[in-house]
């Protein structure tokens, strides 16, 4: 069953500019969901209009049933979010901080205490539930904002760039919460981020977005194994001259200059590699740089859209939107 269902969504800027150009796709109930692409891609309009923060120029988008146009209300109460920003009151207790939320969706008093407390427990900040929030380290900060996004009991939780500057310690506490939070009580996850590895580990599927358009979707394992063959990068300083002698030897399926380097794609890569370092000997072609990997999610990404992952600094940081979907509920 589907708890997410965009149809032929576009988003038309200014009468010319699509940054949204006829996606669909569907995320399934009490499944972790992947949603990436580089800068400019179309990712971060797709999930305003998801949320709520942006209208869609054509297409429908419904979440948990209810129309993102028709019934906003609705789907608000249906989803919670948790900003790439933290957006806590630093001068508030992180109990005082979770009980706002809660009022501000509308939860009664009794039942937001009582959930408050059993999420305190869920992430260990129990004992720090009386303490302000600008004692709290950034792990900790970060925990509070995941379980604020879950005060109200949502069918579907938005996270964006969740251990976004965490260190990997931290991080990895993080995935395991998301990991009970699905598993033990079903609940469906949107997650964008940069950390591939972070898809990989968490996500179910993954569909990869650029400009403007889904370009594939699949599970993680699925993904790498389409890909095919191993990685071969290598950065020398003639890369046109390697390039087209490489390109001669057997196994050797496809060649990519990315980010100046030569990305080789071979079936067969440790018996291809030592080819390719004895024809730059052979051509006086300087080796740099040269590595040998099994297809991942990196190379995924740089198949599809030729582009490396980096940080955009955007998405639900829009403090300004948030602030909008608060005031209008």
């Amino acid at each position: 069953m589907e708890i997410v269902n965009v149809k032929n969504l576009s988003k038309v800027f200014d009468k010319e500019i699509v940054a949204v150009d006829n996606v669909s796709f569907q995320v399934k109930k009490g499944e972790i969901f992947g949603f990436l692409g580089p800068n400019g891609a179309g990712k971060t309009t797709t999930i305003k209009i998801l949320t709520t923060l942006l209208q869609p120029t054509k297409g429908q988008v419904n979440i948990a049933t209810f129309d993102v146009v028709k019934n906003p209300d609705e789907v608000r109460s249906s989803i919670g979010i948790v900003p790439q920003a933290l957006t806590l009151d630093d001068d508030l207790k992180g109990m005082t901080n979770l009980l706002l939320s809660a009022k501000l969706y509308h939860v009664p008093d009794k039942i937001a205490k009582e959930r408050a407390d059993e999420l305190l427990g869920l992430v260990g900040l129990k004992d720090a539930a009386g303490r302000d929030v600008s004692t709290y380290s950034g792990g900790m900060r970060k925990r509070l904002e995941l379980i604020i996004g879950l005060i109200h009991n949502p069918k579907v939780l938005f996270l964006d760039e969740p251990t976004l500057g965490l260190d990997i310690q931290t991080r990895s506490v993080i995935w395991d919460y998301l990991k009970k939070l699905n598993k033990e009580n079903g609940l469906t996850i949107f997650i964008t981020t940069h950390y591939l590895e972070e898809a990989d580990l968490l996500c179910d599927r993954i569909a990869i977005i650029d400009q403007g358009k889904v370009l594939i979707e699949d599970t993680p394992s699925n993904l790498k194994q389409k890909l095919g063959g191993d990685i071969i990068e290598i950065s020398v300083d003639s890369h046109v001259k390697a390039k087209d002698l490489i390109s001669e030897l057997d196994y050797v399926e496809k060649i990519d200059v990315v980010e100046e380097k030569l990305r080789i794609k071979a079936e067969k890569g440790d018996e291809v590699l030592p080819l390719i370092l004895e024809i730059c000997k052979v051509n006086n072609i300087k080796v740099k740089t040269v590595s040998l990997s099994r297809p991942s999610l990196d190379e995924v990404f740089l198949e599809y859209t030729g582009k490396s992952m980096r940080d955009t600094g955007t998405g639900f940081s829009d403090n300004s939107a948030m602030q909008r979907l608060w005031k209008s509920r």
